[in-house]
């Protein structure tokens, strides 16, 4: 069993990579913002430069959308660690694994459970 002391520097080390994560994602999120700010200019006159442009437009807006998916992620991951649930599984209440969450931080299901999910 791992001492309080352990536990509060592994929920502490979480805790940094999910901030660093979430200072990152933010990041990417101002730069998508910029190149979508871009896209309000008059399209270009050439209509294969038009196709481009609107292409690049719905991967732009395809991309803000799963940084923000993410970061809501990561949000209910450090509000779960304050709150002392991070652990256990929203869904059914088991440990999630250290394994799961190493690989997945922001996970807040068990491997059953996100099976069984979809």
């Amino acid at each position: 069993m791992e001492s309080s002391k352990d536990m509060t520097a592994e929920t502490d080390q979480i805790r940094s990579a999910l901030k660093s994560r979430r200072e990152e994602i933010i990041a990417r999120q101002e730069r998508v913002s910029k190149h979508t700010r871009h896209r309000d200019e008059p399209l270009p006159a050439d209509f294969a430069e038009q196709a481009v442009e609107l292409e690049n437009g719905e991967t732009l807006v395809a991309l803000d959308n799963e940084l923000r998916d993410e970061l809501a992620r990561i949000d209910k991951a450090l509000a779960r660690l304050s709150e002392g649930n991070y652990f256990q599984c929203e869904s059914c209440g088991e440990d999630i694994g250290n394994a799961r969450l190493k690989a997945l931080p922001d996970s807040s299901l068990c491997i059953d459970c996100a099976s069984a999910a979809g």
